[in-house]
C-alpha cells in the first residue's frame, strides 16, 4: 500500500507539501497541486483517516450501540440515524450487542478507543450494567428509548406510557373489557412504562384485570407466540395489547394456528409501527411514530451536541398515535358506551 512518502517521491516534492494538499491545511501552487493529484492517482494512494483525525481532532464518526440488529425496530432506527449522519458528513459504526452485557461493554470500549465524535445508545435489556459503563463517558452522547440512572446525556424517546394508554383505550372504545397484555421483560423500563399505561386505561374504565391476563415475554415474535399460546389455550380474551409489534406478530401466528379469527374473534394491537406490521395478515393495528424520524431526531440532537458542547441536556419525548389497520374491530354484538 502506497504511503504519503511514496507520493512525495513520485511528485518530486516534500511529504509535508503532499500533506498540505491532501488536508488543505496550506495553500500551494496549481502546478504542485496537479503533480500531487497525479501521483495520488497513479499510486492509488488512500490518505490515513487516523493521521487526519489526529491533526483535525475529529474523526467524523458516530458510534451506534444497539441490543439486537435483527429486531426491525432497531434496524429502522439505525437507518434513520445513518441517513441523517451521512447527509451531514459523518459515518456511523454500528455495534450489535446481542443483549449480552459483556459484548455491550466490549463494544463500548472499542468505540471509545476509536475516538468517535459522538455516541448513540439504544438498549432493550437490563440497564444497570450499561449505565455503569456509560457513567464516566465524556464523549457527546444521546440515549434512545429511555433514560439511564446516573448517566447525564441527551434523551430521545417515545412516550411509552401514553402510547400503551392509547392502545388500551382504543380496545376499550371498541367494547372490549377482557383485554390481556403480553409485555416485554419486567426488568426493563420500557416494559414497565407500557404496562403502566395499559393499567391506567383499564382503571379509568373501571375494568379489573386478573394477573393471569398480564404475561411477561421478551420483545420478539417467538416470545409473543409462546405467551399467546398460553392465553388462547383456555378461555381466551377478546383482545390483546402486545408490548411491541414483534410480540403482536407472534400473537397473530398463535391465533391463526388455533383458527381464532382476527379481528372478528380476537382484536390485537401492537406498539412501535415497524414496517413489517403493515404487511402481516391481517395488517397490525399499532401505536407509534415514524422510527426513521426518531433516528434522525437522535442524530440531529447528537450533532448539535458535538457542535455546541455546553448546551443544557435535551430531552425530546415524542407523542405516539394510533395507526389503525385491520387487526382490531368492535367486540361482536356489543355497543361500547366508553368515551
Amino acid at each position: 500500500m502506497a504511503t504519503i512518502k511514496d507520493v512525495a517521491a513520485l511528485a518530486g516534492i516534500s511529504y509535508t507539501t503532499v500533506s498540505h494538499v491532501v488536508n488543505k491545511t496550506r495553500p500551494v501552487s496549481e502546478e504542485v497541486r496537479v503533480k500531487v493529484e497525479a501521483a495520488i492517482k497513479s499510486l492509488d494512494y488512500v490518505p490515513s483517516a487516523v493521521a487526519r483525525s489526529l491533526k483535525a481532532k475529529t474523526t467524523a464518526t458516530i458510534g451506534l450501540l444497539v441490543p439486537n440488529s435483527l429486531n426491525p425496530y432497531f434496524a429502522e432506527l439505525a437507518r434513520g440515524i445513518e441517513d441523517y449522519c451521512e447527509r451531514n458528513g459523518y459515518c456511523v459504526i454500528l455495534c450489535n450487542s446481542d443483549d449480552n452485557p459483556d459484548k455491550q461493554r466490549s463494544y463500548l470500549r472499542v468505540l471509545l478507543e476509536k475516538r468517535i465524535d459522538g455516541l448513540i445508545v439504544a438498549s432493550a435489556g437490563g440497564d444497570a450494567v450499561l449505565a455503569e459503563g456509560l457513567a464516566g463517558v465524556r464523549t457527546p452522547m444521546v440515549i434512545v428509548d429511555r433514560g439511564l440512572d446516573g448517566v447525564n446525556a441527551d434523551l430521545v424517546r417515545i412516550d411509552h406510557e401514553y402510547g400503551a394508554y392509547l392502545a388500551t383505550r382504543h380496545l376499550l372504545e371498541l367494547g372490549h373489557r377482557d383485554i390481556a397484555t403480553i409485555g416485554g421483560p419486567a426488568d426493563t423500563s420500557v416494559a414497565q412504562m407500557r404496562l403502566a399505561g395499559y393499567c391506567r386505561a383499564l382503571r379509568e374504565a373501571g375494568v379489573e384485570v386478573p394477573s393471569e391476563r398480564m404475561l411477561e415475554s421478551d420483545f420478539t415474535s417467538t416470545g409473543g407466540y409462546s405467551a399467546a399460546a398460553i392465553l388462547l389455550e383456555k378461555n381466551p380474551p377478546s383482545a390483546i395489547f402486545a408490548g411491541n409489534d414483534m410480540i403482536g406478530i407472534g400473537v397473530l401466528r398463535a391465533a391463526a394456528e388455533r383458527n381464532i379469527r382476527v379481528p372478528t374473534e380476537l382484536s390485537v394491537i401492537g406498539f412501535d409501527d415497524i414496517q413489517m406490521s403493515r404487511y402481516v395478515y391481517p395488517a397490525l393495528t399499532t401505536v407509534g411514530q415514524s422510527i426513521l424520524q426518531l433516528g434522525e431526531m437522535a442524530a440531529e440532537v447528537l450533532l448539535r451536541r458535538i457542535a455546541t458542547p455546553g448546551l443544557a441536556t435535551d430531552q425530546r419525548i415524542v407523542t405516539p398515535s394510533i395507526v389503525l389497520r385491520e387487526s382490531t374491530a368492535p367486540l361482536a354484538g356489543v355497543f361500547s358506551e366508553f368515551r
